[in-house]
């Protein structure tokens, strides 16, 4: 099963374009993600720069509506996240435990919607989906 843990780290929200990362934290995170790999469950890993660098793309009015960040609505925003294969919900919960956080970050856990999750029409209607991918 593929899990992708979504790091959000409460306050990134108003971090500047330029934002200092600790070093020892960084490092303490590489050795998190070098267990990861070495246990072989890592598939991928990014940090995301900060929305006072990003953009968001609306629809609500049915034409696109592009707005620059930082965005005024945004509580909880991600700053990175782990893509990973594990046997279980349970094992993929066990290794966001292991994550060297600080007090003010949260990990969200989603598993990934496989093919074989939905119904044969919608198998059908997804067809050439996995040939999307890199």
């Amino acid at each position: 099963m593929r899990f992708m843990m979504l790091m959000i780290p409460l306050g990134y929200d108003s971090a500047p374009p330029d934002v200092q990362l600790d070093p020892e934290r960084v490092a303490a995170m590489m050795r998190y993600n070098e267990a990861l790999k070495d246990a072989g469950v890592l598939i991928t890993l990014d940090g995301l720069h900060p929305p006072s660098m990003g953009a968001r793309v609306s629809f609500a009015t049915g034409v696109p509506i592009v707005t620059d960040g930082p965005f005024a609505e945004a509580k909880e925003v991600l700053g990175g996240y782990w893509m990973i294969e594990v046997a279980s919900r349970a094992e993929a919960i066990a290794w966001a435990k292991k994550c060297p956080a600080s007090p003010n970050e949260i990990i969200e856990i989603r598993q990934v919607q496989e093919m074989s999750d939905f119904p044969p029409d919608l198998q059908q209607a997804a067809a050439g989906f996995d040939n999307l991918k890199r």
